[in-house]
């Protein structure tokens, strides 16, 4: 099994709220807070079993005000909504990236099947 390859940068852009992100690979994701803040890794979102999640509402304004290194591993954002409980493998950041189109669009399907418009859709 290969191993996911390890950043080289990490960059939070406030205006456009995005991490950017390189890995060592070459491989380069902008990836919005919002998106960054519903798929968070952490128990409260991801629940404690499979299709425990819980789909988060309202997100579409949320920032990072701070990230923190966990190990040489993992960061762990810090949300204005109070939300600093995911921890964000390398894995974890290198999958959301690859994957963002079709999370994403999950995500948006999601939202309107439980009613709720999102501000891209209005």
């Amino acid at each position: 099994m290969t191993s996911t390859p390890k950043p080289t940068q990490i960059s939070l852009h406030q205006k456009s709220r995005l991490l950017e992100i390189t890995f060592e690979d070459g491989a380069r994701f902008e990836l919005p807070y919002e998106y960054l803040r519903v798929y968070s890794p952490s128990a409260e979102v991801q629940g404690h079993g499979p299709g425990q999640g819980v789909l988060q509402i309202g997100k579409e304004d949320v920032t990072i005000t701070h990230v923190d290194p966990v190990g040489s591993y993992a960061i762990q954002p810090h949300f204005d909504d109070g939300h600093d409980t995911g921890i964000y493998s390398w894995e974890t950041l290198y999958l959301l990236g690859k994957n963002r189109e079709t999370y994403w669009t999950d995500y948006l399907h999601r939202l309107e099947a439980a009613g709720h418009r999102h501000k891209s859709r209005n």
